[in-house]
This record gives structure tokens, sequence and C-alpha cells, in this order.
């Protein structure tokens, strides 16, 4: 919960709006303000104060205790220009609502921790469990001294300014229960899987017990622990939900059929006849592959009410295909931000890496290729997601529409995390400076026969006019390919009114932008390029105002009779 603090006029304002936009997610603090700090620093995570930061100073300063359990607290101007992290930048999340307040507010987010400002990742920011000397590493990376990146296991991380050896620090990513050296700092990757059976009214004192037993016994740290596995018969028992909770894991269950399949070094028929399964510990912890790190073990309890066996999953990397929209900076969505941010590897076409690399955090890897090595791009984020990182893979407009999603997920198969990251299509940007051509059904047709054979083309074509739908043409014309485009719009006419509305984008949303509208029979293929959206309007497509408009067909704007 937000807690929500002001005392003027205007402050009261801004408490509204943002208790308005964050229903559910914050809670107005009304009374003295004094008062009001107080109880909102008590009952909240975070508090968003509109007062001068020297107030709230003075105010939080009697309550602070540690920086892993204070609360964040963000403070705003009166005027609302600035959104200022006060306490608890990193552990507290003040940086990162500190940005959310100032796009909320239209306010300048203010953040002046060392690694924030200078784009580098806070090791305490990773998700990920971290033990060590955080402070002195991370002072480290800011001085550019040499850092050691030790994984045990090839994690996606994001860039965090690392080398091979030769560092007085280290950076250690193990799930071993060590203990960090001096200047060392350990991450926890969420490598480990618990796979738990128990008896109905299996206490949870047992099953945790058991499960930290088994992983104290081979050497591995609890805090690894990605979450706990079972059949789906005992997804729900209380001994599990509750043990997994003290952990703050989850239960994830898997059908009995699944965990039959699994072959597993110790079954029994004691959970065949129970659950419909010979092994329920072993194999829901190894029924997603991994290699098996302790054996099936029963509790100490006599009898015996639980089981657990632990398995280390394989490390997967993590592609993220972004769309970067269709060229200006504020179009190019927060997710994709975060996305390009969060990757250590970026890999894409040279100009559209160009764009966007004063985003990128120090120290990632650029794999830049140039203009038809589409192929090359895709099969090279694949393979760098293989080996374990977090790759971003970039791609004009929506990186599905024409561009790098379909041919790299064509290559990447189980074994790695894809995310898709939509971006604002080069159609939707044209469509929305024509006016409203795209009102009605449409579709999006590409002209290039580079890779589609043109009777594949002129087919699809043909069947947009005869269904009378709006077009909008993608690559339409290049200078080895100037046939294509007048061949299209005399099938168009087969079934159009010359005056059909058509409206030409030319690099729609950068600083050379241009646009008209025109008709089928006016449009001359000769002014258009293959940086140019051309969008022919449907039978109802009206120019109006100078305005391309295709109607919904709503029943209320049908003329009367």
């Amino acid at each position: 919960m937000i807690g929500l603090i002001s005392a003027t006029a205007a402050g009261s304002a801004g408490c509204r709006r943002v208790a308005s936009a964050w229903p559910g997610r914050t809670r107005v603090y009304e009374g003295p303000v004094g008062d009001a700090v107080r109880r909102a620093f008590a009952e909240c995570e975070q508090l968003v104060c509109f007062l001068a930061t020297g107030a709230v100073v003075r105010l939080v300063a009697p309550l602070l205790t540690d920086k892993t359990d204070d609360p964040g607290v963000v403070c705003v101007d009166e005027g609302g220009r600035f959104a200022v992290s006060l306490v608890g930048g990193h552990a507290g999340g003040a940086n990162e609502l500190a940005r959310e307040v100032g796009d909320l507010l239209g306010a300048e987010p203010v953040v002046t921790t060392a690694t924030d400002s200078v784009g580098l990742p806070g090791l305490d920011t990773l998700g990920y469990p971290v033990e060590g000397d955080v402070a002195g590493v991370s002072r480290a990376m800011l001085d550019g001294a040499p850092v050691v990146l030790a994984a045990e296991l090839n994690w996606p991380l994001p860039p965090l300014r690392v080398v091979a050896s030769g560092g007085e620090h280290t950076v250690r990513v193990t799930d071993r229960a060590v203990r960090p050296a001096e200047r060392e700092v350990l991450l926890r990757p969420p490598s480990l899987v618990v796979g738990v059976g128990a008896s109905k009214g299996a206490p949870a004192d047992e099953v945790l017990a058991l499960v930290e037993d088994s992983l104290r016994g081979a050497g591995l740290s609890v805090r690894s622990v990605a979450e706990f596995a079972t059949v789906d018969a005992k997804r729900d028992e209380p001994g599990i939900v509750e043990a997994a909770a003290r952990l703050g894991v989850p239960v994830v269950a898997h059908s009995a059929s699944a965990l039959a399949a699994v072959e597993v070094p110790n079954p029994s028929a004691a959970p065949l006849a129970a659950v419909g399964t010979p092994s329920v510990a072993e194999a829901a912890a190894l029924v997603r592959g991994g290699e098996l790190l302790v054996p099936k073990r029963k509790s100490a309890a006599r009898p015996a009410m639980a089981t657990c066996a632990v398995v280390r999953r394989p490390a997967r990397g993590r592609l993220a295909v972004v769309g970067l929209g269709p060229g200006a900076r504020d179009l190019l969505t927060p997710r994709a931000r975060d996305e390009l941010r969060r990757a250590s590897v970026l890999v894409g076409l040279d100009q559209y890496v160009d764009q966007i690399r004063d985003l990128l955090r120090p120290g990632t890897r650029v794999l830049e290729s140039g203009l038809g090595a589409e192929e090359e791009r895709a099969r090279t984020a694949v393979a760098e997601a293989r080996l374990g990182h977090a790759v971003a893979l970039i791609g004009s407009g929506d990186a599905g529409v024409y561009a790098m999603a379909s041919p790299a997920l064509a290559e990447a198969s189980d074994d790695i995390d894809v995310v898709g990251v939509p971006g604002v299509t080069a159609a939707l940007a044209a469509g929305a400076i024509l006016g409203a051509p795209l009102g009605h059904d449409h579709v999006s047709i590409s002209l290039s026969d580079l890779h589609t054979p043109w009777e594949v083309i002129e087919r699809r074509v043909r069947a947009a006019a005869g269904a009378d739908l709006v077009v909008t043409f993608y690559n339409p014309r290049s200078r080895g390919r100037d046939w294509q485009l007048p061949k299209a719009l005399a099938l168009l006419a087969e079934h159009r009114e010359p005056a059909t509305p058509v409206g030409v984008v030319r690099n729609a949303s950068r600083p050379d932008e241009s646009s008209r509208v025109t008709t089928l029979a006016g449009l001359d293929p000769a002014t258009v390029d293959m940086m140019t959206v051309v969008t022919v309007g449907n039978t109802a497509t009206r120019e109006i105002a100078g305005r391309m408009v295709t109607p919904r067909g709503y029943r209320w704007q049908e003329e009367p009779e």
C-alpha cells in the first residue's frame, strides 16, 4: 500500500490525482501532517508526501530503522514539478515510485542513488537475494575498478560492468551454501526446485524441517529455492502450503500422469496407490528437467509424513523481442525501455540500434548488422539466449509485424524464455496522422517479393479488394521493385472508384515526416519509397476536412431514410 500525505490545497489535489489513478493501491492519510506521516510509515510499504523535502526529513528521521525494512519515501514539491526519491531508493522501491509518480503527474523524477544516476543496476535491485559487501562492490563498479563475475550458474543478468578476472571485488552467482568472502557479493539465483510429497495432515514444521535439513546436507542455499513442486492431489495440502509460504515460494502442482512419465531413481508403490504416480517428490522436482542433487528423503518423524527431493533446474536464457515503434522517442513504450535496460546483449539493425543506444546500460554488449541480415540476427539472438544471457532483439514498429519476432521464434525452442514487447506499428502511426482510415475492417500487405512470391501477394491483394477491406501497403516500392505498387493499385481499382481516398505517409513520427491524402486515380507511385506507408480506403472511406475517415458502421450514424 502507498500512503499519500499532503498539507496544502495543491498537495491535496496531487493526492487525489494519484489516488484516482491507482485505486486499491493507495490510501490518503488525513489529519495533522506529523501524525499522518507516522501512521503511514508504520502501515504502508511506500509513502508519497506532497511536502517539502526538509519537512519530510525531519518527520521520518526518528522513524528510520534499517534500509532493508524502511518504506520507500517520495516527496513531490508544491508546484508538482519534481518527484524526489528520498528514502529507500532500492529496497523500498522509491526510485521506481518516483519515476511512476513523475509519469503520472508530469513531474521530473529526481533519483540520487549512485548506481541509478550513472545507469548501472543496483546489485540489490536485480530481483535475487543478495549477500555480502553490496556497498563495497557497488562502489568499485561506480569507480570503474575491475569487478570479477564468478558465475557458477550462467543466469540471465543485466549488464554489470564486470570482467572475467583480475579484480579485487567479486560478484558470485551461486546457489551453494557458502559465506561471502571479503569484498564479495553473492547473488542467489532461483535455481532450486524442491519436490515435496506429504501424507494428509502432515505438519508444516515437519515439511519445512525436512526441506531445510536436505538443503543443508547438500550444501545448498535455501535462498535459491524457486518453488515447491508436488502432485495435483497435494496442491492444497496445508502443511505443504504453509511451509512454502514461510520460505516465500510458490507451490507448483503437476498432474499424476505427467509425474508418472518421469523416470526416477526411487519409485514406490505407496504413492502410486495413493495419488496415481510411483513418485511425487523426485518426479515433481524433475518433471521440467534438471540435475537431481538430493534424491528422495523422508522426514525424521515416526511415522514419516513428508518426503522431498531437490533438483537444480537448467539456467534459462531470456529473449525479449522488442518493438521500438515508428521512430519518435515518445512512442517507445515504457515496457520497451525497461527491456532495453534489462538486457546484457542487444541484437539489432544498426540504424535501429542508433535510435536507442543512449538508453542502454553501461556494459551492454551490442551485436549490430546491416540490411538484409535478418536471419543472421534472429539466429544470433537465440544463440545468445541459449548461452544464458538476457537478450533484447529489436525491430521497428511492432517486432511481430514484418519484423524480427517471426524469424526469431522460428529458431527458438522451449529451452529459453521468450517475451514479446509490443510497439506502435507503422500502419497505426500512419493511420493516426491521416485521421481514421482503419476505422473498420482492414488488412496489411507487404509488397516485397524478396521472400514471398508475387503470385501469393497478388492473390492476397485480390482477396482484400474483393472483400472491400481497407489496405495498408508495407514496403510499397524500392529502386529494384518499381512495378508492384502500380499493379496492386490496379487490382484494387477493379473494385473501387477512382476517387477512393488514399493516404500516403513517409517517415511517420520522425522529424522529416510528410503526409498527404490523395485518390486511387491520383496517386503517383513514383513519389513512394520504402520509408512510405500507403493506405487505400474501402468503398465507404471518405475525405472529411482533409482527413481520411472510414466509418465504423454504427447504426446511430446511419442516415435517416
